[in-house]
């Protein structure tokens, strides 16, 4: 049987309220009550119940979550997963606000954080852009005890409490593999298309790739990099000119969105000419490219594992409570025709 904060107070020798106020660090307790409360805590393997504390003081946790607006499918299915979370969370005193910002625009960010009264939340959670604003805004909250947490692209140098997301840079290993694998003994060049690399999950899984390019597959060249920022008609316009200027391309890596831009261009090649082609996230238009083999191979991650994820650390943060080891490791996953869902 778990031990009760009943169990705490008979152990430490005080009273209900007091084991209350250590728990929840406020003053009115001795220091040397204070040890003994914690010392039994300790001893007795005491974890709170955050949902029954939070309803016994009457605090309602609310949450924002700064999701990117924009084309990308995973950003949309991760605000979609927010609001999902929002309403199984309904009467069990949390709160989600999703708030949604132009993407690849730390300006933006910057200005949602801004708008963001840190006496009214209880944490937050962003996709991080890297800028001396948005680090300026996360030192705002970490001075009020706010807790942070980034999701799918990381801020490692901002006072953030946690990261919920893929290796990025484990990613784009994987991607480069999976080409040089795909590729046998081609020789040809490699195109890399990312949304923008302003933002770290881009930069990260391009250097992944060009580790293992370069390691394993240097008859390979992962020399061309577009940024389409997205966007269809960017990054269909952006891979046109490329095939033309550099010719021999025999691989594509789509680092993030964008995907249908880069089927445009792609199924309007004769078959002998189109690139091995691997991409991020599986959803319908992916799918369909894997079915019909425009696309090889799909890196996926769960978006609703990193909201559920994103969640259970703000509230640990918050409660004091201790986080489950691994429960909130964001798994790479892939995905080929051989094996859709």
């Amino acid at each position: 049987m778990r031990p009760t904060i009943h169990d705490v107070a008979r152990a430490a020798g005080v009273g209900l309220a007091t084991v209350d106020r250590v728990l929840n660090d406020r003053p009115g307790v001795r220091a040397a009550t204070a040890e003994r409360v914690k010392a039994a805590v300790d001893k007795l393997g005491f974890v709170r119940d955050a949902s029954a504390a939070a309803l016994a003081r009457k605090r309602i946790d609310r949450l924002v979550f700064l999701i990117p607006d924009g084309p990308s499918d995973f950003m949309h299915r991760l605000g979609a997963e927010a609001r999902e979370a929002s309403k199984r969370l309904a009467g069990k005193r949390v709160e989600i606000e999703v708030r949604t910002v132009p993407p690849f625009n730390s300006d933006a960010l910057t200005e949602a954080l801004r708008e963001i009264d840190t006496e009214a939340v209880a944490g937050v959670a962003l996709v991080a852009t890297e800028s001396a604003a948005v680090r300026a805004e996360l030192c705002r909250f970490s001075a009020a005890g706010i807790p942070v947490v980034t999701l799918v692209s990381d801020a490692p140098r901002f006072p953030r409490h946690h990261y919920v997301g893929i290796d990025n840079v484990a990613a784009g290993r994987t991607a480069a593999s999976l080409l040089g694998q795909f590729l046998g003994g081609r020789q040809g060049k490699i195109v890399v298309v990312a949304g923008s690399m302003l933002v770290r999950d881009h930069v990260e899984r391009r250097m992944g790739f060009d580790q293992v390019i370069s390691e394993q597959f240097p008859h390979l060249q992962a020399s061309v990099t577009l940024e389409g920022r997205d966007e269809r008609a960017a990054t269909r316009d952006a891979l046109i000119a490329c095939l033309a200027r550099e010719g021999n391309i025999v691989g594509l890596y789509n680092i993030g969105a964008g995907h249908e831009g880069i089927l445009d261009v792609v199924a309007e090649l004769p078959a002998e000419a189109r690139p091995i082609v691997v991409a991020h996230e599986l959803y319908d238009v992916t799918r369909a490219a894997l079915q019909n083999g425009l696309m090889h191979a799909i890196i996926n991650q769960d978006a609703g594992h990193e909201i559920r994820s994103a969640i259970r650390v703000l509230r640990a943060q918050i409660d004091g409570t201790p986080l489950v080891a691994g429960q909130d490791s964001i798994r790479i996953e892939i995905f080929l025709r051989d094996n859709l869902p």
